[in-house]
C-alpha cells in the first residue's frame, strides 16, 4: 500500500484489505449464530456501505434477504449534523427482524435517524452492523451490535468511504495524513 492523494488531501495505509476480509468473515459468523432461527432483512446504507454489503452477504449463510436505503449527513470530511433521506424503503418490514449495514458509525446521527424511521414501521428487532465504529465520536445511546473494527475518531477512505465522492473503489482503508 502506498499513499494516495484524493483533490487536496494525502491519505496513509490504515487497514489492509486482508484484515478486513477477515473481519468481515468473523461478524458474519457471529451474525449466522445469533440469527439462526430468523429471516432478517439486511438493510444497507448507501453509497458507502455497498462493498462491506456484498463481502458480508457472501459470508452469511442463514436465510435472508437485502435492501438499500440511501442517506446523506457528509459533506468533505466533516457531518453536516442534518440527515437527508434520498431513497426511501419500500419493503414491507413490519414483524421482521432489520440489520442496518453501515460502513462506519461515528457521531451516530445517521443511526438514529434510520431507528426511528424503522421504529415507526413496527420492526420486530433492529440489529446494527457496521464495518467501523468511532467510539470516541459516538455520541448516541443506540447500540451497534456488530462492529468490524473501532478506530479512532481520524477521517478515513477506501472500502467504500470517500472523500467528496473518491475513494471508494480501493481495496484497504486509507487514513488521512496528518
Amino acid at each position: 500500500m502506498q499513499r494516495v492523494t484524493l483533490k487536496d488531501k494525502t491519505f496513509v495505509p490504515y487497514i489492509t484489505s486482508d484484515k478486513i476480509q477477515e473481519s468481515v468473515r468473523q461478524m458474519a459468523k457471529k451474525i449466522n449464530t445469533d440469527l439462526a432461527q430468523d429471516m432478517p432483512l439486511f438493510l444497507v446504507v448507501l453509497n458507502g456501505s455497498f462493498m462491506f454489503a456484498a463481502d458480508l452477504l457472501k459470508e452469511v449463510t442463514i436465510p435472508c434477504e437485502l435492501s438499500f436505503i440511501k442517506l446523506a449527513s457528509y459533506h468533505g470530511t466533516s457531518s453536516t449534523g442534518t440527515v437527508t433521506e434520498m431513497i426511501g424503503l419500500t419493503e414491507e418490514i413490519k414483524g421482521r427482524t432489520v440489520i442496518v449495514v453501515e460502513d462506519i458509525v461515528d457521531t451516530g446521527v445517521t443511526i438514529e435517524k434510520l431507528v426511528a424511521l424503522l421504529n415507526k414501521k413496527e420492526v420486530k428487532q433492529i440489529k446494527i452492523a457496521s464495518f467501523l465504529l468511532k467510539p470516541d465520536a459516538y455520541t448516541k445511546d443506540i447500540k451497534v451490535d456488530y462492529v468490524g473494527m473501532e478506530i479512532p475518531n481520524d477521517f478515513v477512505v477506501g472500502y467504500g468511504l470517500d472523500y467528496d465522492g473518491l475513494g471508494r473503489n480501493m481495496k484497504d482503508i486509507f487514513v488521512l495524513d496528518k
